[in-house]
């Protein structure tokens, strides 16, 4: 029977040749396939200039329905439709600059824990000799980053400490 070809965007198969293949690959069915698979990922900045772009398809607006479908080249969105793909895209810009604001003013886990183990080889090379900048260095070294915090349901090994510290009990009897 030989190999067959199978096309993720169009959901078919064929006999594998280069004949059979470059005919699929160069016809319009698969080229709609491929643009309707790829529209699937486009931002609201492109989808919202394209369709400023296009005028409104009348017969859509007319009847509610278009022979053409996706493939019309005139506009099907209505003004709501416009105005809410404008609002999404709105907040969107929005969160993202929210996003990297944070981000600018957080130090990553990453740095954090770099931080940490440097700074724990250092401890281990030098002994228990402590400085006035190293005890400063512990201070801010206690600033876990906020993402850590974020994590629900953390063990209890896993918990930073309370800002006072633990309570240590002096009067235990081991018995």
């Amino acid at each position: 029977m030989g190999k067959r070809y199978y096309c993720d965007y169009c959901d078919r198969s064929f006999q594998d040749n280069m004949h059979n293949r470059k005919k699929h690959l160069n016809g319009v069915q698969h080229h709609r396939a491929k643009k309707a698979w790829f529209d699937q990922f486009r931002d609201f900045a492109a989808i919202l200039h394209d369709e400023q772009v296009k005028k409104p398809c009348r017969k859509f607006l007319q009847k509610g329905i278009c022979d053409f479908g996706p493939n019309c080249r005139f506009s099907h969105m209505s003004e709501q439709e416009l105005f809410n793909l404008k609002r999404h895209m709105e907040e969107q810009r929005q969160h993202k600059e929210d996003s990297e604001d944070r981000m600018i003013s957080e130090r990553s886990i990453e740095e954090w824990l770099s931080k940490r183990e440097k700074k724990q080889a250092a401890l281990g090379s030098k002994g228990d000799l402590k400085t006035k900048e190293d005890n400063e260095e512990d201070e801010t070294e206690r600033d876990i980053p906020p993402q850590l915090f974020s994590i629900p349901d953390l063990p209890p090994s896993l918990l930073p400490p309370p800002p006072g510290g633990w309570k240590v009990s002096t009067s235990t009897d081991w018995g």
